[in-house]
């Protein structure tokens, strides 16, 4: 079966996603008689591009990572070069929403995700915005139109989150999670314990492609929330936003307070948490020093990790340890869109 497909965004998780979808090109159709084909991109910064004939992905992405526009690649005339414009007249029947998340409002990833799914396409995003702000909504609509709407990506990169609770857990009541769920401040607070400053530590986790030019999202604990909100809102079922988790982000932390909880065997963490209260949700982020015995103290670098307490099962942890090549970044969050892709249409 041929699909083509759509991106909205083509920042580092795009690329990453239609790299890896070029290297699996061939196991795609092997494995799961799945071929593809990109008809249409829209970026923020280098212009859209609609081809139904398919664009040339290695064009694609030479002419972006170069500084120049992608406009030079269409062969359709799109009245009003945008995203919706793309959505509109691309043909596709899968569209990839990637673009800046909105904490406020979750727009316009919501619009491009509602026209997606109103044109008859599958939707995956790597945007917790859709999700904290629009996935009632959006789940209502995909259902409608015999589509899926998937967000694997949104909490823990690639990791099959969302789909083990929806798949492995039916009926069990969350009752609270915790854990470390931002790789980039994890990272930060762990190069400040091996001597850096928090400025060189940010500079790092920039060079890599963790954490973007302006880096306040993660450093003042915006991402961990809107994570915490969406993991609230789908798996406890209590719409949450992140204006209502009592947020304190890692600014405060310096290399002194590294140091001496060094020297105590301990560690600061960016801690998220949620705890059913009643028929609402409690919801916080903030800095804490973990002593040795916690579960959370091992994970350093870009490791991130989660445990969950329901009301049928022992806690149930997940972890994502960072491995050599592998910082917490674009690949993995790719790879969470890849599956969501696969397992929509097999």
């Amino acid at each position: 079966m041929h699909y083509k497909l759509a991106f909205i965004g083509f920042g580092n998780v795009a690329r990453s996603l239609a790299r890896l979808l070029m290297r699996k090109q061939s196991a795609l159709e092997r494995d799961y008689g799945i071929t593809f084909s990109v008809t249409g991109i829209a970026t923020g910064r280098h212009g859209c591009a609609v081809n139904p004939n398919g664009i040339d992905l290695n064009e694609a992405l030479a002419l972006v990572e170069s500084g120049q526009s992608i406009s030079s690649i269409t062969n359709y005339h799109l009245p009003i070069p945008d995203s919706l414009s793309v959505i509109q007249h691309s043909a596709a029947d899968f569209m990839f929403e990637n673009s800046p998340v909105n904490y406020e409002t979750g727009q316009p990833a919501i619009a491009h995700a509602r026209a997606a799914l109103e044109a008859g396409m599958h939707v995956s995003t790597a945007n917790k915005g859709t999700v904290v702000h629009g996935y009632r909504e959006l789940t209502a609509l995909a259902e409608s139109k015999g589509k899926v709407f998937r967000f694997e990506s949104t909490v823990l990169g690639g990791t099959p989150l969302f789909a083990t609770f929806r798949e492995a857990f039916p009926a069990a009541e969350l009752q609270s999670f915790k854990g470390i769920i931002n790789a980039t401040t994890n990272l930060i607070l762990s190069r400040m314990e091996e001597g850096e400053t928090f400025d060189q530590a940010v500079k790092y986790c920039q060079s890599i492609g963790i954490a973007e030019t302006d880096p306040s999202g993660d450093v003042d604990g915006w991402d961990a929330s809107i994570k915490v909100a969406a993991l609230a809102t789908v798996l406890m079922n209590t719409p949450l936003k992140p204006q209502q988790v009592d947020r304190t982000g890692i600014r405060g932390i310096t290399p002194e307070m590294v140091k001496q909880a060094k020297a105590e065997g301990k560690r600061w963490k960016l801690v998220a948490t949620a705890e059913r209260d009643g028929d609402a949700v409690r919801a916080r982020v903030a800095p804490e020093l973990v002593e040795s015995a916690s579960p959370l103290y091992g994970m350093m670098g870009s490791s991130t990790g989660l445990t969950f307490r329901t009301d049928v099962l022992p806690d149930y942890s997940v972890s994502v340890s960072e491995r050599p090549g592998m910082k917490g970044g674009p690949d993995e969050t790719a790879y969470g869109l890849f599956a969501d892709f696969i397992n929509a249409v097999k």
